[in-house]
């Protein structure tokens, strides 16, 4: 970062005060619409319709209260967070809270890749046996040995320092989301218009999911994570010219966005796939399939599955090493990890922490082979995925309130209204959806109980928690690399955003 012309007898916290102005007045200016279409870049996508789409006409419902009482105050909170205190999550809760809980945030949003990425490529295994063969799709083996086959081919190419892969995610919006959205929706509507009917009721009567206890709304907690992701955008917010005006109208139009790609693709499944009959993985294939076989043009199968496919694998190439390597670096600046996994290859890329990550996917992998039920191991991993991103949020609500009271003067390029109603509102749907989160959805009875809740525990409590809590137990001064010496911690901060 380029040095600033700050008074030397300024005190050392005013002294950053003054940087973090300056560096908000030097920003290049985008506009309110640029950033809401980079926001809806980074969270919209099509994965997630499927488990909605066995809703029916209910999962407008279920997708607006998560948006509302989840997606609107962290979209906000963590604007006026980037704009008061350049770094991520990591930076941020440590002022607010303390440096062990901001390694737990940071550590969160790495270690929900863990769990993310085998969910990620069991769908695109789903796509993939469209072109192949469709009984593939619920094939557990099969969906096994294509994660650890794709994992291990990213591994490569991401230790490798790829730098071609960094546009691949804005194309992806296009390629595997807006152009196949736009083609399933239209598709769907031209056949409701033909007179056929839908596969789910589209009364009034339908618009609230049907209540048979807690486990009818479990699905709703997938949305959770449908939508996180919105704080990595809230870096841009200084970028603005206006930002106290044009932020809200740009997270506003960004949520419109969102919720559509969601709502309408979800919709033209359940108009053509049975609930009882949707695969959570190979759902958007299920009813391409059908669409293309009834308007007879089979032919665009296999087009449509190239495009799904092209678009995950290119987000998964271009997010594969960001979370580990903000972690990488706030590790070498504060000790956080041992030597082995702070080690670089001579791409400079953290290749140890990539390797034994990709050591336990390949062993969630083999779920998929040992587990009868594709869609239910699909679905534990997601939620798992969720509760241990969700720790991510409640740090960042906490902290943003205790920042409020403990550093009301800090400048701020955009400062929320009403922040601590803002904030009590996330904190208590992320508590509710973390609660939420533990009751087996209704789609998956037989099972047990008890064994359910111990698999999504366990994995929020390892994963989330022990994990963290072992680093920072035994951590040893060793541990720190000359990068903290070097003042580095700025710029490890900002790799973890």
């Amino acid at each position: 970062m380029a040095s600033m012309d700050v008074p030397a007898d300024l005190p050392k916290s005013r002294q950053a005060a003054v940087r973090t102005e300056a560096r908000t007045r030097a920003a290049p200016t985008i506009t309110w619409v640029t950033l809401a279409l980079m926001t809806t870049s980074s969270v919209a996508s099509l994965r997630a319709a499927p488990t909605m789409a066995v809703y029916g006409l209910a999962c407008v419902f279920l997708y607006l209260v998560p948006a509302v009482v989840f997606l609107l105050p962290t979209a906000l909170v963590s604007a006026e967070l980037a704009s008061g205190w350049s770094g991520g999550v990591y930076r941020w809760v440590s002022e607010g809270l303390s440096k062990p809980l901001g390694f737990l945030a940071v550590w969160c949003q790495f270690a929900m890749t863990i769990f993310y990425y085998p969910s990620l490529l069991a769908f695109v295994a789903s796509t993939i046996s469209y072109v192949i063969d469709p009984a593939l799709a619920s094939n557990g083996l099969y969906t096994a040995i294509v994660i650890m086959v794709l994992y291990w081919t990213g591994v490569w190419v991401s230790s490798r320092g790829t730098k071609a892969l960094a546009g691949l995610s804005s194309w992806g919006l296009i390629i595997g989301t807006l152009v196949p959205g736009t083609i399933l929706v239209v598709l769907g509507m031209v056949f409701l218009a033909q007179g056929n009917p839908s596969a789910a009721p589209m009364t009034s009567s339908h618009l609230l999911p049907e209540w048979t206890g807690l486990a009818s709304l479990v699905l709703i907690v997938n949305n959770f994570l449908s939508y996180s992701g919105m704080e990595m955008n809230a870096v841009h917010v200084s970028s603005l010219k206006d930002p106290a005006k044009e932020y809200p109208k740009s997270m506003f139009l960004a949520m419109g966005l969102v919720l559509l790609i969601f709502i309408l693709p979800a919709l033209a499944i359940s108009w053509v796939v049975p609930s009882d009959q949707t695969s959570l993985t190979a759902g958007v294939m299920q009813a391409f399939n059908a669409f293309f076989s009834y308007f007879h043009i089979g032919w665009m199968t296999p087009i449509a599955a190239v495009m799904l496919v092209s678009a995950s694998l290119g987000g998964m190439l271009t997010w594969l090493a960001g979370p580990s390597k903000g972690l990488l670096e706030i590790s070498r600046s504060e000790g956080y990890l041992p030597p082995f996994l702070q080690k670089l290859n001579r791409f400079g890329v953290q290749q140890n922490i990539l390797v034994t990550q990709g050591v336990v996917t390949t062993v969630i992998a083999l779920g998929y082979a040992l587990l009868p039920n594709v869609s239910s191991v699909y679905w534990i991993f997601s939620t798992i995925t969720t509760q241990v991103y969700l720790i991510v949020y409640l740090l960042m609500f906490a902290a943003a309130m205790r920042l409020r009271r403990t550093q009301p003067d800090h400048p701020r390029g955009y400062r929320v209204p009403a922040l601590h109603l803002l904030c009590t509102v996330g904190l208590l749907a992320s508590v509710a959806a973390l609660a939420i989160g533990f009751v087996p959805p209704s789609q998956f009875g037989g099972g047990s109980i008890w064994s359910y809740i111990g698999i999504i525990g366990g994995g929020l409590v390892i994963l989330g928690l022990l994990i963290p809590w072992a680093f920072l137990k035994f951590r040893k001064p060793s541990w720190r690399t000359e990068a903290a010496d070097a003042g580095t911690a700025d710029t490890a901060a900002g790799g973890a955003v």
